[in-house]
């Protein structure tokens, strides 16, 4: 399966690991990712606050660029890079402003085409071929499936998953063998990008979060948004520190899961770099 890719800068930059584990599983599971040329930052959290046009421009250069590659499917494994596309998309539904983005952005854009996230992306591979793909059952994780906040908001826009309970993630960890617990804050915020900013609401919110997934019977954290990972996991020290506690909660992205079951090693997928490598 070939498929289209925008990495976004965190799987380029802070969250490069991110990416190691998505090629390892997807490479294991024949699925090659085409990275669109020549991508650009989506405008992420700044733009939108400084200067609306601009934040629709950026994404829409993105997808002006996969189509005109010829991608009808797109991947972007961050939550917000994905929600930026398809808002876009939603945006140049109006043909004024399809005319205005693709003058400004000097491509044509159109709103066709479909934007997958890391969730999508396995269901579309499907639990059934990755349960027949197996070869080590994870049947000694009970993982707190994190969503936080992007992956299912706006609904308006993203259109995945029922946005205050979603499940879509269980199954896929369902099919790995492993189990999953029912918990409080699968859709609450990580604090995102305050973590720079406003480091104590970072600590405030991570420490809720993995409290709650471990008073749940948790042993693990699966996400599937690069700053939810830092926020939970590079944070995890400070707020045990801050809050006099031992979380000591691993945090594996969902395709880190996906690899292990596959039985490729952990360092092959990057999980060594993560800060939290065992309970």
């Amino acid at each position: 399966m070939n498929i289209g890719y925008y990495p976004g800068c965190a799987l380029h930059g802070t969250s490069n690991e991110y990416e190691q584990s998505l090629r390892s599983c997807l490479g294991a599971l024949d699925v090659h990712l085409q990275e669109v040329k020549d991508w650009i930052c989506c405008g992420a959290t700044a733009a939108h606050s400084l200067n609306h046009k601009l934040s629709l421009a950026l994404p829409a250069r993105n997808l002006a660029l996969a189509q005109r590659e010829g991608v009808q499917e797109l991947f972007a494994p961050c939550p917000l890079c994905s929600m930026q596309l398809l808002r876009v998309q939603k945006a140049a539904a109006d043909e004024g402003v399809r005319q205005e983005l693709s003058a400004i952005v000097e491509a044509e854009v159109q709103s066709s085409g479909q934007v997958l996230n890391l969730i999508q992306l396995f269901q579309k591979i499907g639990p059934e071929r990755l349960r027949a793909a197996v070869k080590t059952p994870l049947d000694s994780l009970s993982a707190a499936c994190y969503y936080g906040c992007l992956l299912t908001r706006p609904p308006e826009v993203v259109h995945f998953d029922d946005f205050e309970q979603p499940t879509s993630m269980e199954a896929i960890v369902a099919a790995l063998g492993a189990k999953t617990v029912e918990w409080n804050y699968k859709t609450e915020c990580c604090g995102a990008g305050l973590t720079m900013a406003g480091e104590d609401t970072v600590l405030e919110l991570a420490h809720k979060i993995l409290s709650n997934a471990a008073a749940h019977g948790a042993n693990c954290v699966v996400v599937a948004c690069p700053m939810c990972h830092v926020n939970l996991d590079m944070k995890q020290a400070a707020a045990e520190r801050r809050y006099g506690t031992k979380l000591g909660m691993v945090i594996y992205y969902l395709s880190d899961l996906v690899g292990l079951a596959l039985g490729l090693p952990a360092e092959q997928l990057g999980i060594n770099r993560h800060f939290v490598t065992k309970a």
